[in-house]
């Protein structure tokens, strides 16, 4: 292994046959938008553009049910992770099979028997309007600055290494998929999705086979990475305040998982596309392994990463000014000087970010018409809005947030440290959401005032716990010893940094970003249960009569044995029976 020089920031890093596959890949994606736009029903209806006619099949529908949120963010941070921290992160793929079942046989039959497009229509029919709104404002703020920070980050760490601008970056791939988005619809954006996946398969494989190639086995970068203490997987530790650990990632993890594959719009809307609710429970099954598949390849590829670098740390080294800068910098190092791979090893990242963007942007269109245009369009003309303009005004909607997508990405260089905050509200504001549903679906007791109190006051505090005064993770030791500018160097191997004061820092700013969605998700439902139980009582309102199709299958089954009768609850002893139906979520279901 030759040793990594400084001078190797200064060669073409990228050729010209690195530009044809980049543009192959851009040109396909928008080849799939054009041909969705004139076969089938030509995306002249709602249902065909929002829903794909709901005649998509299982295998499409899986592979972009991952490809929605493996962002490139995902790609470059996983690496990085593994890179930096060692391999802890990779139990969070066990949390997402205990909580597959969860999503797929109680929060998704309740959406598949409403059958509506926005998701947040739910929250209408069991709570109000104002509950619905209220989602749907978090809903649309959170995805519109990940969509800039998506677009952002990979734009970021490859303008410094291959030579490509974050202008370039950030137009060719915001224009792209707003182009395919707009005209094609959903089937576009399920198509390209399986196109993206496997371009992302591609990228993160062109790294492990280097590596296999470089050191001469798998069981030899296995080795190199035990020796720098990069394997561990047994931290068992219940102290919360420590970053990864098995109940951190299993728990922070589900409550992750939950929020973006139980009820978050984008990840329902692609449900909604199959025509039955079995086909989409499956679809939801083979999700798991393909999503672990990606995650796990990514999570060992830090470590084929860190087997060339383990001797010579490019960030200790000053090569990169970033860790998310490993990925690509790996990539242009070693396959440079093979034609169109390095290319192919871009498109992959810039897939991920395509993957994403338009998941959203089709999301967010659905959202907007069906939450804030039509029911304003019926408020003010007293009539509903027609198919076909609600059809031309939906690919309108979804042009214009991807224009919005492409100026947060550009805003977000101004703002420095704010992108890492864009992140985090991306992970606190999911677990209050989940929330609010469970509320709805796994109670009676809850109602309007009551649920939406307890979602701002979930939102509040997981905002103040993750944008708190917090300590400096610390990180594994990394070694300049093999580089050639540190070569005369009397230091050899950096000690790990030396751990801050905690009396410095709250107890709630020390704990694992992890739980941020978790206390969000528990003080939303503890605030949502008490505050309606407190309301009901002090209010003279009658009691209201329950559709059973907006409970999970459990309750709705007790529901309809009790149809002659008003199922609500009326002591705080009976407070523990709506517990009890959270607890089916966490001990019935992984059981069996």
């Amino acid at each position: 292994m030759k040793p990594v020089t400084s001078e190797m920031i200064s060669q073409p890093l990228f050729g010209a046959w690195d530009y044809v596959v980049l543009a192959l890949v851009l040109a396909t994606s928008s080849a799939i938008g054009i041909y969705y736009r004139f076969t089938g029903g030509k995306q002249k209806t709602m249902k065909e553009y929002l829903l794909a006619d709901q005649n998509m099949s299982i295998t499409p529908v899986a592979f972009s049910l991952m490809a929605s949120f493996m962002s490139a963010v995902t790609l470059l941070g996983v690496s990085s992770e593994n890179y930096t921290y060692g391999i802890q992160f990779i139990v969070i793929n066990f949390s997402y099979g205990l909580f597959t079942p969860v999503a797929a046989y109680l929060y998704l039959p309740v959406f598949f028997k409403l059958q509506a497009t926005s998701a947040y229509e739910y929250l209408e029919r069991r709570f109000g309007k104002v509950a619905r709104l209220a989602a749907s404002l978090c809903y649309t703020l959170q995805m519109t600055l990940y969509m800039g920070i998506v677009l952002y980050a990979p734009a970021l760490a490859l303008e410094a290494l291959t030579g490509i601008s974050q202008v370039a970056a950030i137009l060719s791939v915001g224009l792209v998929c707003t182009f395919y988005s707009s005209i094609g619809g959903m089937k576009a954006v399920l198509m390209t999705d399986v196109f993206q996946s496997l371009l992302m398969f591609a990228a993160v494989f062109s790294i492990i086979i280097f590596a296999w190639i470089d050191t001469g086995s798998l069981s030899e970068i296995w080795r190199i990475a035990e020796r720098g203490n990069r394997t561990s997987l047994l931290n068992f530790d219940p102290d919360p305040t420590v970053r990864h650990t098995w109940l951190s990632l299993v728990i922070g993890g589900g409550v992750t998982f939950l929020s973006l594959y139980a009820v978050n719009q984008t990840q329902v809307q692609r449900y909604l596309t199959i025509k039955d609710l079995k086909g989409a429970q499956k679809a939801l099954w083979w999700n798991w392994p393909i999503l672990t598949a990606l995650s796990l390849s990514t999570s060992f590829s830090g470590l084929a990463i860190y087997s060339r670098y383990h001797k010579c740390d490019p960030f200790n080294a000053k090569y990169i000014s970033s860790f998310d800068q490993l990925m690509p910098y790996y990539v242009v190092e070693t396959m440079g000087h093979i034609p169109g791979l390095s290319g192919l090893f871009v498109a992959g990242i810039f897939s991920a970010s395509l993957s994403t963007v338009s998941a959203a942007l089709n999301s967010l269109a659905a959202i907007t018409i069906e939450d804030y245009i039509k029911p304003l369009y019926l408020y003010i003309r007293k009539k509903p809005l027609s198919s076909k303009v609600a059809g031309v005004q939906t690919k309108l909607i979804s042009m214009v947030f991807g224009i919005i997508s492409i100026a947060v990405a550009f805003l977000a260089q101004l703002l420095g440290g704010v992108l890492q905050a864009a992140l985090t509200i991306f992970g606190v504001v999911g677990g209050p959401l989940l929330g609010l549903f469970s509320l709805g679906m796994f109670t009676t007791i809850a109602n309007e005032e009551g649920s939406v109190t307890g979602l701002v006051c979930g939102v509040a505090f997981a905002l103040w716990m993750a944008f708190g005064k917090k300590p400096p993770a610390v990180t594994l030791a990394r070694s300049t010893e093999g580089c050639e500018a540190f070569s005369n160097s009397t230091v050899i191997t950096p000690s790990p940094p030396i751990p801050h004061n905690t009396s410095d820092y709250l107890w709630i700013h020390r704990v694992s970003y992890l739980y941020n969605g978790v206390f969000g998700l528990v003080i939303t439902l503890v605030i949502g249960l008490l505050f309606s139980y407190i309301i009901e009582k002090c209010s003279n309102k009658p009691k209201k009569d329950y559709d059973p199709n907006l409970f999970i299958p459990p309750l709705a089954k007790r529901l309809r044995r009790k149809m002659n009768s008003t199922f609500t609850l009326t002591t705080l002893p009976e407070i523990g029976s709506s517990l009890y139906n959270l607890m089916y979520l966490v001990l019935i279901i992984p059981s069996g």
